[in-house]
């Protein structure tokens, strides 16, 4: 089996996002490897009280491509 790459992982993370969010907006800050899945970090935007807010997210990934958890933060 392949080892899920950097790139994948991010862009497996980028298409979850726009499926949760409903946005194209997302901006990917960091990819990093730990044990043996990646964790994607970046933010996108939130419309809260009339105005749009960053927000932060954190996506890991296993390795065979599964969103294995999710994290979301108002910035």
């Amino acid at each position: 089996m392949p080892q899920l790459t950097e790139q994948s992982a991010s862009q497996i993370a980028v298409e979850f996002l726009k499926k949760r969010k409903s946005t194209d907006k997302i901006e990917v800050a960091m990819v990093e490897r730990q044990e043996e899945c990646w964790v994607v970090r970046g933010t996108t935007p939130i419309e809260f009280g009339g105005t749009q807010w960053p927000e932060r997210f954190i996506i890991v990934v296993d390795s065979k491509g599964k969103i294995k958890s999710s994290d979301f933060g108002r910035l």
